[in-house]
């Protein structure tokens, strides 16, 4: 176990030096001057006492002592200097390592964001921060470890004289004791790493993963997220009822947990009180024997003292580290996971024609992780400039379907081809560029309008209002005082704009359209709304999009009616596909059904009499 915690903090600390070298070196450089700071006020005072007793001149000993005070002036300006570096440079290093995991979230394949493994990294990450200080944590321990080190090496760089001072009969004794020291400490830094501090970890990250209620309305934010219906229905009795008789942390753990630190406790006390007691023996057989003065005996006490603080320390600290690199073994693991998407090569062709044509070939898909499949055997061509409706019950596949459209997974079975050619041949970013696609779950973000249209950092300004005025938007645009400079939402800027849903969904359309791709896809970004005002701007983008082949997605057959082919989903199949009149000739058929289930609550009912 001791290797592996070596290993451990070995990786950590080379992604530590990767980032910000500056990080280790200021770290290492604060312990040193830190360390050094005690020992002057000890050798300030064993050299006045030893010049005393041999009469030394007062002026000999103010010397003494004014340097002394000197260079404890400039080990404390060091010190502090050195630790103002420091946290500038860990900090930088431990935004550098949070923007990897965030830059590794944001180009990671779609389909390993839904992955169990990579859900239960998430998991195990949230667990580890929810007990640690992240990254910093480790800059923290590390700190510790280096002071305790160089302490070490300063006590044991004053007391070595005494190691061979004395009598014939006294200098064995020292060799002797100093191996009795070290090797109770090296003892009980293996316990404690390997047994303690690893159990304890374990210990944690049980309580940690553990679902309580505890955990669900505190920790996760419930209270917030439900704070409308707490106050309207006065549910926070009924919720704190459940946290204060939360089982998550039972009289079994707490045991365990106390139990586990006591030991590591004892252990601690164990490897500091035979270091400091062995030691002062040594002392004490060597002071007997007349083998210095009493300035000697202050300064080797004090030595003495600081290397059994230092050893016990010591022991303590590299726990503390090694627990601290334990912590961030699943956040390297997570920056490690390999993408599992093929990635070819191959340019797509540039058309000003948009002649492209994509087909499915046999496919079938699972997700991660599932026995089931999300669609079987699905075989069509998506032809130029064609209106396609995807259509059918929750469930029943048709987002399945764009995702893979979109090569936001692959399939499980059979190819997707694009003219003619499997779409993992091409270029990812290259085939992305054909697709505009507006999710029902659609994100715009706190950044200004013209930037959220744009999708980038640069934007064409006219570009930008010609879009926003085709999707119905301009007259909200032109009061909006900076135009496309105008900063959405408050989060980052207090005269954010607040938009409506209904002004999102529209900046939304504008966005798929401003990126001007030959591919056009709406998956129930209009969900929220009545079927009427969804018929409304499906027909109105309709007309917009002109010859560019689109696909819209509803579970409202009335809005795709305009459609020239109309896909039926059911149970991850494709049951029907035609055009509106076609398929509502079939009565027996899935269609029909769903039509006449759905048109019986908008045709209203003759009023008698």
């Amino acid at each position: 176990m001791i290797l592996q915690s070596l290993r451990d903090t070995s990786v950590v600390l080379k992604m530590a030096y990767r980032l910000d070298k500056h990080a280790l070196w200021s770290t290492a450089l604060a312990a040193l001057t830190g360390a050094a700071v005690p020992f002057i006020p000890v050798l300030i005072s064993a050299y006045t006492l030893d010049a005393l007793t041999n009469g030394q001149g007062f002026s000999r000993i103010l010397t003494l002592v004014l340097a002394s005070l000197a260079a404890l002036f400039v080990l404390r300006l060091l010190e502090s200097l050195s630790v103002k570096i420091r946290d500038v440079h860990v900090e930088v290093c431990t935004r550098k390592f949070n923007m990897e995991l965030s830059r590794k979230n944001l180009l990671m394949d779609y389909e390993l964001l839904e992955s169990p493994r990579v859900t239960a990294l998430k998991n195990r990450i949230r667990n580890d921060d929810n007990w640690g200080a992240g990254f910093y944590s480790v800059f923290w321990s590390l700190s510790n470890v280096l002071n305790c080190l160089f302490r070490l090496a300063a006590a044991f760089a004053l007391f070595a004289p005494l190691l061979s001072a004395g009598t014939l009969l006294t200098r064995w004794t020292g060799p002797v004791l100093l191996t009795a020291i070290l090797a109770a400490s090296l003892l009980a830094a293996v316990a404690k790493t390997a047994w303690t501090d690893r159990k304890l970890y374990g210990i944690m990250q049980e309580s940690a993963a553990k679902k309580t209620y505890f955990g669900y309305f505190v920790n996760g934010d419930r209270t917030n997220t439900g704070g409308k219906d707490v106050r309207i229905y006065g549910g926070a009795s009924l919720i704190w009822s459940y946290v204060l008789t939360d089982q998550g942390w039972s009289e079994g753990w707490k045991k365990r947990f106390a139990r586990t630190s006591g030991m590591g406790g004892l252990m601690l006390g164990f490897a500091s009180g035979a270091a400091e007691g062995l030691a002062y023996v040594l002392v004490v057989l060597q002071a007997a024997a007349g083998a210095f003065g009493i300035g000697a005996v202050l300064k080797y006490a004090a030595a003495i003292y600081q290397f059994s603080n230092g050893l016990s320390s010591l022991v303590d600290a590299w726990g503390q580290l090694s627990i601290a690199a334990l912590r961030q073994k699943h956040k390297l693991e997570y920056l490690d996971v390999p993408d599992v998407l093929v990635k070819g090569t191959l340019p797509v062709e540039k058309r000003n024609d948009n002649e492209y044509e994509i087909g499915f070939r046999n496919v079938s898909f699972r997700y991660p992780g599932s026995e089931d499949y999300a669609l079987r055997n699905i075989t069509l061509t998506l032809n130029i400039g064609t209106r396609m409706a995807v259509v059918g019950l929750n469930g029943s596949g048709k987002t399945t379907f764009i995702k893979l459209l979109c090569r936001l997974y692959d399939p499980t079975d059979g190819e997707i081809t694009l003219n003619g050619i499997d779409i993992r041949k091409y270029d990812y970013a290259e085939y992305m560029s054909l697709l505009s696609v507006v999710f029902q779950d659609f994100r715009l973000f706190s950044f200004s309008l013209g930037q959220n249209v744009a999708a980038g950092v640069e934007y064409d300004s006219s570009k930008v209002e010609s879009c926003v005025a085709e999707v119905g938007l301009w007259e909200r645009y032109t009061a909006m005082e900076k135009g496309a400079e105008s900063i959405l939402y408050k989060d980052f800027d207090d005269s954010g704009i607040e938009i409506s849903g209904g002004e999102a969904q529209k900046i939304a359309l504008a966005r798929a359209l401003y990126k001007d791709a030959p591919f056009i896809i709406l998956d129930e970004p209009t969900a929220a709304l009545d079927p009427i005002a969804e018929y409304e701007i499906y027909s109105q983008f309709n007309t917009i999009v002109g010859d560019k082949t689109t696909i819209y997605i509803s579970h409202r057959l009335s809005s795709c009616r305009f459609c020239d082919l109309i896909l039926v989903f059911h149970k991850g199949q494709i049951v029907q596909q035609g055009c509106h009149d076609v398929l509502l000739r079939d009565g027996e058929g899935q269609y029909a059904g769903l039509w006449n289930v759905q048109a019986q609550y908008y045709v209203e009912e003759p009023v008698a009499g």
